[in-house]
């Protein structure tokens, strides 16, 4: 299978390491040195096509005219909208999925503006909550249906490593993939400048080596030094 991601985001490096595991065909277009830089830390150099994914130009170059799938995840809506548009309605594209940053637009996902599968991590909050589902210690909440996988929660006590730090300066393993956060009564989006608070509730999809790193920056260090 042929897949184009856009955005070189931590989220794009997970999945694109994962589909080159399954031996898919994979490329992924970004434009920001800095992630670019990262990228080519973790990928191979033909997977990266480095330009703006809104130009035709670089659409053609990383070979819309023959992928299968197309996968948006910039950190702009509109952009991720756009993309979507163009895969689907001038590329023919059979499947397209993009990421919702900011839930108020995402009304907008759907299949008029080319988008087959929306990923809406607030909505993934708001069905826990409506759920009535704890929020307390870290607990699995859900085994994704392939693979070893799982959708993992904690909420940061008084004496968490993660306090007042960062994500992008937590070293979370890469097979720990940070879906949204919890605040106050509201869903923030996380990014890699997102500054963590005391009470936080973050979700995570990760696997049993990536929980025991998240279950140490996201717990009380007295719990974890063995101190009552």
């Amino acid at each position: 299978m042929f897949v184009i991601i856009a955005g070189g985001g931590r989220t794009s490096t997970f999945l694109a390491r994962n589909l080159l595991k399954q031996d898919h065909n994979v490329r992924v277009i970004e434009s920001r040195p800095k992630v670019l830089a990262s990228l080519h830390k973790e990928l191979p150099t033909e997977v990266i096509i480095e330009g703006n994914p809104l130009d035709l130009a670089i659409l053609s170059q990383a070979g819309f005219d023959k992928a299968q799938v197309f996968v948006a995840v910039t950190t702009n809506d509109e952009e991720n909208l756009v993309l979507c548009y163009i895969a689907r309605e001038q590329y023919k594209i059979n499947r397209t999925i993009a990421r919702v940053n900011n839930p108020r637009n995402a009304w907008l996902f759907n299949e008029i503006f080319g988008v087959d599968v929306p990923v809406n991590h607030a909505e993934i909050m708001s069905s826990l909550i409506e759920e009535e589902m704890s929020l307390g210690d870290m607990m699995t909440l859900l085994k994704l249906r392939k693979g070893n996988y799982a959708l993992v929660e904690e909420k940061i006590p008084p004496k968490a490593i993660a306090i007042g730090q960062a994500i992008k300066d937590l070293n979370l393993p890469e097979q720990c993939v940070l879906a949204a956060i919890f605040r106050k009564g509201e869903v923030v989006m996380p990014h890699g400048n997102t500054v963590f608070e005391v009470g936080d509730e973050v979700l995570a999809i990760t696997d049993r080596d990536g929980a025991e790193q998240f279950q140490k920056v996201f717990s009380d260090l007295n719990t974890l030094n063995g101190k009552s």
